[in-house]
């Protein structure tokens, strides 16, 4: 069975190879926590959110749109880097074509902070508001 990529042909399914992949996955996170400062930054947000959800108990439904909105973010800064690099290594020259490609995905990671900081706004705002009124 040919995959049409470089004439390698796909090897039979099997548990090892599936299993792997969870390891690749799990290298490519690594990865990308220890060289792309934006992430960490995510990931420090995502720690502080999660402590003040904690801390004023939110429902369920706001810890689900919390999870998805932390989760668009760093799956989008994970494949900006990826788009980054790709765009690296096919060409070391600065064209209108690669830049406007790096700049596509840094501005959807940007929308997509963008608005989790206004769910979290939206979610946090009113647990806040009773806080500060019961001092």
């Amino acid at each position: 069975m040919n995959t049409g990529s470089k004439g390698r042909t796909s090897k039979p399914w099997s548990w090892r190879r599936w299993f792997k992949s969870f390891f690749y996955a799990g290298r490519g996170i690594s990865h990308a926590l220890h060289t792309e400062m934006n992430l960490r930054f995510h990931f420090i947000a995502i720690l502080l959110v999660s402590m003040l959800g904690i801390y004023f108990q939110i429902t369920k439904t706001e810890w689900l749109v919390l999870i998805l909105m932390m989760t668009i973010v760093c799956t989008l800064e994970m494949v900006n880097a990826a788009i980054e690099r790709t765009v690296d290594l096919i060409t070391e020259e600065r064209t209108m074509l690669a830049q406007q490609a790096k700049d596509l995905a840094a501005g959807a990671v940007f929308l997509s902070a963008v608005a989790s900081i206004i769910i979290g706004i939206v979610i946090f705002l009113p647990y806040v508001k009773v806080f500060v009124e019961m001092q």
